[in-house]
């Protein structure tokens, strides 16, 4: 069965147009969040509403307001928002299409699946991608999603699209204010071309399964074995490095990685696959188990 569409419209390129399903890309269900509890007695933290003049409120005693200078507000009541909410045409409208290094990764917000809505609109759909693959483009467009214009990127990715909303200038901060202080003095050439000789011999493509998220996993550890009542094995910092004189240790990393053993790439992806694979039951054993406490709670 295929995935439940988050919304459904129409995507035009001029005077083109067919239906398209956007599909939320990532998620945060793998997250680790906790609640607050009151040391006593375990039992949750409710957030109570404080009015500094007239002590505890209700969440219908409440309006919003805007603060235009310090401690000034204007009110905005509902009706004044659904004034300004843009009404969504369901449609994404392609406007130009430029070359995939000129989006700098500052503007990238969040991104989505793109596919065709149904079998009738997978022949336009095909078309539209093999061209974008050919031409090496990447569209750039708008779309009204819940009350409010996002520009968004369109890349070809595999079989179909990914879409990604993108941020506005007014939302990205000017980086020069943060290098202000960093000197344009010259560089050791020969420390540059060792730098670079560590560099090449730790070229690999991608593996994004290569990487995993050792906190997370830790934490899902520590849980079970406070549920299973076993006491947590607690991994101790690695000892810091000692200090090296820069030079000494460009020359040292090189030597190390001349020594190091290069693995051809499949191999070193079914291993990494292997090692995914092998933390699986983990995880729904964690789960499994909290359920179980919940139920007897």
């Amino acid at each position: 069965m295929a995935p439940r569409a988050m919304w459904t419209g129409q995507l035009r390129l001029s005077l083109v147009s067919f239906g398209v399903r956007l599909y939320a890309a990532t998620e945060n269900s793998k997250k680790v969040s906790m609640n607050q509890l009151h040391k006593d007695c375990h039992q949750r933290v409710r957030s109570q509403l404080q009015c500094p003049v007239h002590g505890a409120v209700t969440r219908d005693d409440i309006v919003k307001g805007y603060e235009y200078e310090k401690d000034s507000y204007v009110i905005i009541e509902a009706s004044d928002l659904d004034a300004i909410k843009l009404a969504s045409t369901k449609t994404i409208e392609l406007i130009q299409f430029v070359d995939a290094d000129e989006i700098d990764a500052l503007y990238v917000n969040a991104p989505y699946y793109l596919g065709p809505d149904g079998p009738v609109a997978e022949a336009a759909y095909r078309v539209i991608r093999e061209a974008m693959r050919r031409t090496n483009r990447v569209a750039v467009g708008k779309v009204v999603l819940y009350g409010r214009e996002q520009v968004v990127a369109l890349n070809v990715s595999g079989k179909g699209f990914l879409l990604t909303t993108l941020r506005y200038p007014s939302e990205v901060r000017d980086g020069a204010q943060y290098f202000a202080d960093v000197k344009d003095g010259e560089v050791d050439e020969e420390q540059v071309a060792l730098a670079a000789s560590i560099m090449d011999s730790k070229a690999a493509p991608f593996e994004p399964s290569a990487f995993s998220d050792h906190y997370t996993e830790a934490f899902h550890d520590l849980v079970k074995a406070k549920i299973e009542g076993s006491t947590p094995v607690v991994i101790d910092d690695e000892e810091a490095p000692r200090a090296f004189n820069f030079m000494d240790a460009l020359k040292e990393s090189v030597v190390q990685a001349e020594k190091a053993p290069k693995k051809p790439a499949a191999a070193s992806r079914k291993k990494t696959a292997k090692k995914t694979s092998a933390k699986k039951p983990a995880a729904k054993s964690v789960g499994r188990t909290k359920k179980k406490t919940q139920k007897r709670a």
